[in-house]
Formats: C-alpha cells, structure tokens, sequence
C-alpha cells in the first residue's frame, strides 16, 4: 500500500542515548494539516519467558519510576537495533535471574505502541535452564526475582495484577503455545 501521510517538516525535540523525539508537520490521509510526534526507540524490546521442565518461570520485580509503582514482569531489556535480537535475549536472561537456556524459541514479533512510537519487540521462550549468577545493571538493583509456576503468572495477567504489555503479551501467547 502507499502511505497516504504526506511529510511537510521535521524537528528533532528531544534526544538521549535510548529514544529520539521528532515533531512533524503532516498532511493526513483526508489532506488536512497537522502534527504528528514520533519516539524513535534506539533499541529493540526483548522480552523473555523462561519456563521449565515443571512449568515454573522466573518474573522480576522493580520500581518503575515512570509508572511510579512497583512492577512484575517477564526478564526483559533493551537490544542494539543493530544486533540479532537473541543475543540480546540470551544477555537479558543471564543478566537479571542468572539462567542459561540451552532452547530459545521466537514466539513473537510486536510493535508496543505504533500510533506514537516505532519501538519494536521480539518475544522469547527459553528453555531447558541452568542456573547461574545474575550480573544486574546499576538502574536494576533493587530488583527481586520470584520463581513461580507458570500457571500463577498467567493468573497474575488475567487479573490484571501485570500491567507490563510486553508481559502481557508473552505469558498470554505461551499459555496458548503450551496449552496452559
């Protein structure tokens, strides 16, 4: 399909090490003007479930300081745009709960809020675990980590006791994968 967005300008607003902020002078598909705000993501959402032979996974727990709340989530973080996102899977896991897969799985390609945002995110099963030391970032050190079985977790999101979309998503889709 074509894009029925015509771009008259462009100007950066914002820029850090992790997102850009770029305000757009548009023309909409009807023709009217107007702006459009854009985050450009300066790396991939990686998202994982770690399950094992008994149907447990591992969630983590941290304050969110945009939320202003305390968060249970899936291991997840960010990878370089440029690097295959299951390496920054397999980084991701390690880092946060000290677990090695020795199965990795894709289940899921997603983009977290496209009206506003070109952040995309890939969803990972890992399985077949071993255990090992965590290696937390400094923004990660009041993280807990909670072993559960997979079916509390999935309770968790049908209550809406996790919020997190990416969590969200990925306790839902290995649920169905699982038959869980």
């Amino acid at each position: 399909m074509m894009n029925p967005w015509q771009t008259l300008s462009s100007e950066e607003k914002y820029d850090n090490r992790w997102i850009n902020v770029t305000e757009y002078q548009v023309l909409n598909p009807a023709g009217g003007k107007g702006i459009y705000g854009k985050v450009h993501f300066k790396n991939k959402a990686i998202g994982i479930v770690a399950l094992d032979e008994n149907n447990n996974t591992w969630l983590v727990g941290q304050w969110r300081y945009t939320l202003n709340e305390w968060s249970w989530e899936i291991p997840e973080g960010g990878g370089p745009l440029h690097d295959d996102p299951l390496q920054s899977a397999k980084r991701e896991l390690k880092e946060e709960t000290g677990l090695i897969a020795n199965q990795w799985t894709l289940i899921q390609r997603v983009h977290l809020s496209n009206s506003v945002s070109d952040e995309e995110g890939f969803i990972f099963l890992a399985e077949d675990l071993t255990t090992g030391e965590s290696e937390l970032e400094e923004t990660e050190a009041d993280m807990k980590v909670w072993k559960l079985p997979f079916s509390d977790a999935l309770s968790m999101v049908l209550k809406g006791e996790i919020t997190d979309s990416l969590t969200v998503m990925a306790i839902l889709k290995v649920a169905r994968i699982k038959g869980i």
